[in-house]
Formats: structure tokens, sequence, C-alpha cells
């Protein structure tokens, strides 16, 4: 990843912390089949810096999972395009060009295939409950038939992850001047949607650090 210093994010807790809200991320491998890119929904487990997550059998990348070699696991929070109108300087001298904003964390290390059914069942139970904790009436995996649940469970392979390195990004408009940034996020507000109001709120959270 193109890191410039003012765009870098150093601190492995926001790191891990866009991990957390934007969870699904794109597995990227390099092995004896070529490229490959597939995303997925993952789990970090922070006290061991692992990442796991699950693949369809009938998927090829997971059998480049063999722990021999570096993959790639991209996570990219929300990202907006900002237009020259926004910013102060196109009025006051017109060099001014469009750009996009984003924030993304990328993680590589070894990867490895799992295929152990206690192990699958476990990762599918703690996937569940992350992502249905929010819900007024939460579906658990128990509510599935138990036959039914053994036919998905032979269907899918665990791949794992142990964090070897990570780079953070956040371009949020920082490299340009205190009003240009509150014009973009005054523009990001006015041009509404959710995702551009989260970028708004993220650069002016910037602003402020």
């Amino acid at each position: 990843m193109h890191l410039p210093p003012h765009f870098g994010i150093e601190d492995r807790a926001e790191q891990f912390a866009l991990i957390r809200a934007r969870p699904f991320g794109l597995i990227v491998t390099n092995g004896p089949g070529g490229l490959m890119a597939n995303p997925a929904p993952f789990l970090l487990d922070e006290d061991s810096g692992v990442l796991r997550a699950h693949l369809a059998r009938a998927n090829p990348q997971w059998r480049e999972a063999d722990g021999s070699r570096e993959a790639l696991v991209a996570f990219q929070d929300v990202d907006a395009y900002v237009t020259p109108g926004w910013y102060a300087t196109k009025r006051e001298t017109g060099k001014v060009v469009p750009t996009w904003n984003y924030s993304a964390v990328h993680v590589y290390g070894p990867l490895r295939a799992i295929e152990d059914r206690d192990w699958l069942r476990k990762l599918v139970g703690d996937l569940t409950d992350a992502h249905e904790a929010s819900r007024a009436e939460p579906w658990k995996v128990e509510d599935a038939p138990a036959d039914y649940l053994d036919v998905m469970l032979r269907g899918i392979v665990g791949i794992e992850m142990q964090i070897a390195r990570i780079e953070g990004k956040a371009k949020l408009s920082q490299n340009r001047s205190e009003a240009d940034r509150a014009g973009v996020a005054a523009g990001l507000r006015e041009q509404g949607g959710e995702a551009a109001l989260r970028m708004a709120a993220q650069i002016e959270e910037a602003t402020k650090s």
C-alpha cells in the first residue's frame, strides 16, 4: 500500500477498530493456482493476532492456504469522491483537481486451511452471534436442524491468518487546508447518504486529532 506519512494509520487499536467496523475483507493469494481474490466476513481475535473466516469447499482458493506463503486480506471503510468545487482553494486560485477519500487496512500473514468440524462449528457460531447481536430476536446457529447444519458445515473450509504485519491508511483530506477540509465535510453532508455522512464525520474527527 502506498503510505504518505500524513495518511498512515500507525496505531494498532485504530487498525483493529476499522477491521471490527468493516469485517468483510478481500482475501488475496498468489499460489500455484495464480492470483485469486475472494471476499469473506472475518472474525478478529485481537489477543492472539489472528483473523478467521471460511470459504465454500467448492472455492479453490482454500487449497492455496497451506501456511507456506504470505497472503493479504484487505478491509475498506466508506469512500467518497471529492469534487474540486468543495475546496475554498478553487475560488482562491483554481489550482485543484478531483480526488477520492477512503480508509483501508491491509493485513498480511501466512494463511492455513482448517477442516476440523468442531473448529468450523465454533467459527460459524461466533460469526453469527457477532452479526445477530444487534437484532431484537437474534438468530442462533442452534435454530437450524442439526442434520441440516452438518450438511452446511461439510460444504465449507475454514481459513486462519496469523497476522504478521498490518498497514493502515486514512485519506481524509489531511493534506488540504483547514478551509478546504471544512468545505469537503460540508459538501458531503449536503450530498447526503450514509457513506457521505460517515466520511464527513471522519474528516472532521481527523481534523481534531
